[in-house]
């Protein structure tokens, strides 16, 4: 494993990485962000007001995904573990 690489994705192949980015977006969506697989190789985090980063691997995918909200994001906050079906 290189080490710019994040250990969740040591499982390559395009289709892994595209659960990966639909799996992503199902969480980012409730803030109001979505990600989108860029070349394989790098993704591209949005959010409503046409800002975007680029993100290198999911390790940096949450502090690039509270940057771009300019808050701190809860993976607990109550509306997103309903809308997720907890």
């Amino acid at each position: 494993m290189l080490l710019d690489q994040h250990w969740a994705e040591q499982d390559g192949g395009r289709r892994a990485r595209f659960f990966r980015v639909k799996l992503a977006n199902s969480v980012l969506d409730h803030f109001g962000l979505r990600l989108d697989d860029w070349g394989g190789r790098v993704y591209v985090l949005r959010d409503g007001k046409g800002r975007s980063a680029v993100v290198d691997n999911l390790g940096v995918l949450w502090v690039e995904a509270e940057r771009l909200a300019g808050r701190a994001l809860d993976p607990l906050d109550p509306g997103l573990v309903h809308t997720l079906g907890g």
